[in-house]
């Protein structure tokens, strides 16, 4: 199964979690099954590319995102892709992935999305 993760550089799996989710510069990809790691470029608008996060990680074959926290547009447009998504992530990529693993992350759902992404 493939996590990705919103990270702050290309370290890995011991780079830090990116702290705003559509600004992360890399996202980090790990494969639970056979601990494969890749590292991938924001393309996303934010970053002055196009496009959006979920659209480009939804082509790596991503099952789950795990984050510190996202607007809930991303977290709609990550269902739309069939991607679960996780937040309370921080601290080390490999800390992240074995808290998911110990169901320590919350499901991300409207009522806790990013209080600064609500447009309306």
């Amino acid at each position: 199964m493939k996590v990705c993760i919103p990270t702050a550089g290309k370290g890995g799996i011991d780079d830090h979690v990116g702290q705003h989710f559509g600004r992360a510069p890399t996202y980090t990809i790990v494969d639970t099954d056979t601990s494969e790691v890749e590292v991938i470029q924001n393309t996303g608008e934010h970053m002055g590319g196009t496009g959006l996060p979920p659209e480009f990680i939804s082509k790596t074959g991503t099952h789950i995102m795990l984050c510190g926290g996202l607007g809930p547009r991303a977290i709609m447009m990550f269902e739309q892709f069939g991607i679960d998504v996780f937040v309370g992530a921080e601290g080390k990529v490999s800390d992240v992935v074995e808290a998911w693993k110990q169901g320590m992350l919350v499901e991300a759902t409207d009522e806790n999305a990013c209080r600064e992404h609500r447009h309306g």
